[in-house]
């Protein structure tokens, strides 16, 4: 706790985030890539005839029949939870990132590991996607959708930040040899 101005106002200490500094800005923007990856399809494909179609997202490959009705139950489904997961756990480090500010060697460790993470989530994505696409209907392609390149923008935000924090860190270092 400090006193502001001597005039004995007391204003308590908190534990700030440095939302100021670009790389958080960065940081941020992952986490909200990698959870809106959950909200988005990754894929789909209809077959042939238009009477079916493969989705696949974040938990689940599904086939369900056109035209879509929510209340009624896919044809076929397969868990994915493991692209989530991995989705979920990048956007968390990325959080954890922001308030590891003071300690900007712990960022860039973190900032690899999340470099990791989104390149396992879009890997294990593609791979999904290879395998149901020719099961499905061969004759016809699949289209990526928008949940698809958000781990790739992330993964670009990822990059800038890392970028930003080793910027700061040679700053520290040239400040400190300085003195």
């Amino acid at each position: 706790m400090h006193f502001a101005n001597r005039s004995f106002i007391f204003v308590p200490e908190t534990k700030s985030i440095m939302i100021q500094r670009i790389q958080t800005l960065f940081l941020i923007g992952i986490a909200v890539c990698m959870g809106l990856m959950l909200n988005f399809t990754i894929w789909a494909e209809n077959n042939v005839d238009g009477t079916e179609q493969m989705v696949l997202n974040a938990f689940e490959s599904k086939k369900v029949a056109l035209p879509y009705d929510a209340a009624v139950a896919p044809l076929a489904s397969q868990s994915n939870i493991y692209i989530a997961g991995l989705a979920i756990l990048a956007a968390l480090v990325a959080i954890y990132s922001i308030f590891q500010f003071k300690n900007r060697l712990s960022q860039m460790k973190l900032g690899a590991l999340n470099s990791l993470l989104m390149a396992a989530t879009l890997g294990l994505s593609y791979y999904n996607i290879y395998l149901f696409e020719p099961a499905f209907s061969p004759q016809t392609q699949g289209s990526f959708l928008g949940g698809f390149f958000l781990p790739a923008i992330a993964m670009v935000l990822n990059m800038m930040s890392n970028r930003f924090i080793r910027k700061d860190e040679k700053l520290v270092k040239s400040v400190d040899r300085i003195r």
